[in-house]
């Protein structure tokens, strides 16, 4: 399956008063490719609550974190589909310095579950979606 890249720049706002990227930032990084990975398939959340009646929410995150990222690092950050099920996404991630390829910093997998937007409840990813985004169970 596929792997995007997200290219993005450390601001102030993510670091700590030493200038190394605060831990939950990298959540926030995460999140960001995981969202863009979506919308470079043509799929935003919006829609997917307007047309599908569903939310992506983040079930389970797991992260390792290898060496800091510091004030103005050009980080990029990639987000890989690793499996699916029925209720889920698994995506394998990293976050790398100056290029796609370079210093690891941080590596993990998170579990994006489908939830009914409106009742709040686990529900089954569309067939229709899994046809949009090009991958099968």
């Amino acid at each position: 399956m596929n792997e995007f890249v997200l290219p993005l720049r450390v601001y102030l706002e993510d670091t700590d008063a030493q200038g190394v990227v605060y831990n939950a930032s990298y959540f926030r990084f995460l999140e960001r490719a995981r969202t863009e990975w979506l919308r470079a398939k043509g799929v935003e959340h919006n829609r997917l609550r307007d047309e599908h009646g569903i939310v992506l929410v983040l079930a389970g995150i797991e992260v390792k974190f290898r060496r800091p990222a510091s004030l103005d690092d050009e980080l990029y950050v990639s987000a890989e589909l690793s499996g699916v099920t029925g209720a889920r996404f698994v995506f394998r991630q990293e976050v790398r310095r100056d290029t796609a390829d370079g210093p690891l910093l941080c590596e993990g997998t998170a579990e994006v579950a489908c939830m009914d937007a409106m009742q709040r409840k686990p529900r089954r990813v569309p067939k229709a979606l899994f046809k949009e985004l090009n991958v099968w169970m």
